[in-house]
């Protein structure tokens, strides 16, 4: 073969591969470069690598802070990092570095990782706390691995299972007397200047059809004097066909901030393309795999719809097996109660009541949270946010704690039992 065809091919199969190279790191699949899975909780963003590591320098500590650091703060971490700052750490500190989120979280290596994506091994917490059989009697001959059994310990958040929390709720019964849920109130902030009030029609022009105008007349929207060009654009503004959470952010700060944080909208926070239930690790629904997640896709467009976003828009896509038994579950017989008039306000019981829950803020007003994943890491953490409304601790840390009983959507009674609480009332006996 001559040299100048052995060059040509040459200098096209290296053009042809840079292109590949170029088109899959730069352009849309970086994620098949990595060493391996990424972690559920990471997958969703492992096209943007540059969010967690530095080239030649590994993942930087500020990038987990960037997206954990307010959760950890506000969760009261048990574990922060100024604790192991403290020189008398410093032997802890040689085994395990604390300090770095990296030490016990470290992605890409499935094979090694645990729930919570913790990557260390069992035995991590006798580092510190080999000694606690001497300390607390309750202790004596349990194995290393349980101390993050469910009911037990967590690393970073344990505001339910403190001694002196599970002590005060020991007696608890398993369904309060007056199970009901925080009233949500309105939005505290109103958009500035963009609500079109007092307009007795929409003020969309031509855009408006009669279906349109229908569900923004019967929507919170309508009440509250939010027009067309509330969330479209002002009258002589270029006419947003199709706002996205950023329009929804003007009056709704908290919710988007919580939706971004949370799986439904993380990717979005990273600016890439909406999340959808292809791209999903849990069991979806086919007919819905290329279902934009957004505001719209939960709320619907106009209408707004907070019942139907509640139960219906989720089983939209989702179809694992807790979501599937929902609709015959103790639950939805407490909703449709709620919804007949047949029960006080706030007992019924949806997907979003506990995936979506209502928080109270410091100044006593009630919104709705977001982030679907604030409560599930680990789901001990739904009982301040959800189950303590209507039930009992010692209920909620058993059934939250059996798996079959959470697959069905809490059907029957927990055959689990979490021995945290009988530890607690017996050391103090």
């Amino acid at each position: 073969m001559r040299p100048l065809v052995v060059t040509a091919l040459w200098v096209s199969s290296i053009t042809v591969a840079t292109a590949v190279l170029y088109r899959s790191f730069v352009q849309a699949d970086r994620a098949s470069f990595t060493p391996g899975r990424t972690s559920n909780g990471h997958y969703q963003i492992e096209d943007r690598c540059e969010l967690c590591h530095t080239p030649f320098d590994g993942v930087r500590q500020d990038a987990c802070a960037q997206c954990h650091a307010d959760e950890l703060e506000a969760a009261d971490d048990s574990h922060p990092a100024a604790k192991f700052r403290d020189p008398r750490n410093a032997d802890r500190l040689a085994r395990i570095d604390a300090r770095r989120c990296a030490t016990c979280h470290v992605e890409h290596r499935p094979a090694f990782t645990s729930d919570m994506s913790v990557t260390q091994p069992g035995d991590y917490c006798s580092h510190c706390h080999g000694d606690i059989a001497e300390e607390r009697a309750s202790h004596r001959g349990m194995g290393f691995d349980t101390c993050a059994a469910a009911g037990c310990h967590n690393f970073h958040d344990n505001r339910s299972l403190t001694a002196d929390y599970l002590r005060a709720h020991a007696d608890e019964p398993d369904l309060k007397a007056r199970p009901a849920v925080p009233t949500r109130g309105a939005p505290a902030a109103r958009k500035a200047g963009g609500n079109r009030r007092g307009l007795p029609a929409p003020d969309g022009g031509p855009r408006v059809t009669a279906d349109v105008a229908a569900d923004w007349a019967a929507s919170a929207h309508a009440r509250a004097g939010v027009n067309c060009s509330g969330c479209h654009g002002e009258p002589g503004d270029a006419w947003l066909e199709r706002p996205d959470h950023d329009a929804c952010r003007a009056c709704h700060d908290d919710a988007v901030a919580g939706f971004l944080a949370g799986r439904h909208g993380m990717r979005l926070a990273q600016d890439l393309s909406p999340m959808s239930p292809a791209l999903a690790r849990q069991p979806m629904r086919t007919d819905a795999a290329n279902r934009a997640v957004n505001c719209q896709s939960c709320h619907g467009a106009h209408r707004y719809d907070t019942a139907h976003a509640a139960v219906d828009a989720c089983l939209e896509c989702h179809s694992d097996e807790h979501s599937a038994s929902y609709r015959q579950s103790p639950h939805a017989r407490a909703r449709q109660l709620e919804l007949q008039g047949a029960a006080d306000p706030g007992s019924g019981v949806s997907c979003a009541t506990c995936h979506l829950p209502r928080v109270e803020a410091r100044d006593g007003s009630v919104a709705v949270q977001h982030n679907q994943n604030d409560n599930l890491r680990p789901n001990e953490k739904m009982n301040r946010s959800a189950c303590a409304f209507c039930h009992g601790l010692r209920f909620t840390l058993d059934a939250l704690a059996d798996r079959d009983v959470v697959n069905t959507n809490f059907a029957g009674p927990p055959t689990v039992r979490v021995p945290s609480i009988d530890m607690v009332v017996d050391e103090h006996r």
